[in-house]
């Protein structure tokens, strides 16, 4: 069977919803418009729905002006903060970055649905956070997701964890990007160069996993299964491995149904 890419997912506000999309384009950052937009707590730390899970359920949508946020039927519109304006130093793992607030207002909304006090902060074009250093060129960008681009899963692997688990469980679990479809589970390990209809694709390190696959996107839930089915064949020196980082050009283009060759 042919290589294809099935999906493609952006999450504009790192750890809340993200959306499907038929096409999309990099950035200097990544895919335009992922993970440009992060909540910190009152030191400026990311928070995530280790901490947070109820975060699955802020739904995110991108706009002109800034993003739509939704949470429990109301929504609040956030407009892309000026970078002259107030600014923290926003940090995300060992990385920071000087980060503009938003709106007051919309903070203080957040804070009360999530019952943390926390601020929306984005990450402006002028940003120069590299990736995971030994992993791709130094002058490789990564706006506000842990550590790379682009994160690529295949069909197959989810389809093999799904065997092993009392309920089937969706790709939304684990926040790709790109989805590849017709590949065996978990051959994603072996890739190291993809083109992906006219883009070249590096694939440059396993993506290791934390509690939020554990975490039902729909309800905010926590389900012990998946760990405990990805504990059982996945783990290495103590850390579960599921999917691929991955970096591209900053003038790739990708659309769903492109095909795929595996160049090494």
């Amino acid at each position: 069977m042919s290589l294809e890419l099935s999906a493609i997912y952006r999450y504009p506000l790192k750890s809340a919803r993200g959306h499907a999309l038929e096409s999309a384009a990099m950035d200097r950052f990544g895919l335009a418009g992922d993970r440009r937009w992060m909540l910190v707590d009152d030191s400026g730390r990311f928070q995530s729905q280790r901490r947070l899970p109820a975060m699955a359920l802020l739904d995110v949508s991108v706009t002109d002006e800034g993003l739509r946020l939704g949470f429990a039927g109301e929504e609040r519109a956030v407009a892309t903060p000026d970078p002259r304006g107030e600014c923290v130093i926003a940090t995300v793992w060992e990385d920071t970055v000087v980060a503009p607030v938003a709106d007051g207002a919309v903070n203080h909304w957040l804070s009360e649905k999530l019952g943390e006090s926390l601020r929306l902060v984005h990450c402006p074009d002028t940003a120069l956070r590299g990736v995971e250093p030994g992993y791709a060129p130094a002058q490789q960008l990564v706006a506000f997701a842990d550590g790379f681009p682009l994160l690529l899963l295949s069909e197959g692997s989810l389809d093999f964890l799904n065997e092993r688990l009392p309920a089937a469980v969706p790709m939304d679990r684990f926040r790709p990007n790109l989805v590849i479809r017709g590949a065996e589970p978990h051959a994603e390990d072996h890739w190291r160069h993809l083109r992906i209809g006219a883009a070249d694709v590096k694939l440059v390190k396993p993506c290791s996993r934390c509690a939020i696959p554990s975490i039902d996107q729909a309800t905010g839930e926590r389900d012990p299964h998946i760990n405990r089915a990805l504990a059982a064949y996945r783990r290495r020196g103590g850390v579960i491995y599921f999917g691929m980082n991955a970096i591209a050009q900053s003038t790739a283009q990708f659309r769903v149904g492109d095909p795929i060759e595996v160049l090494a």
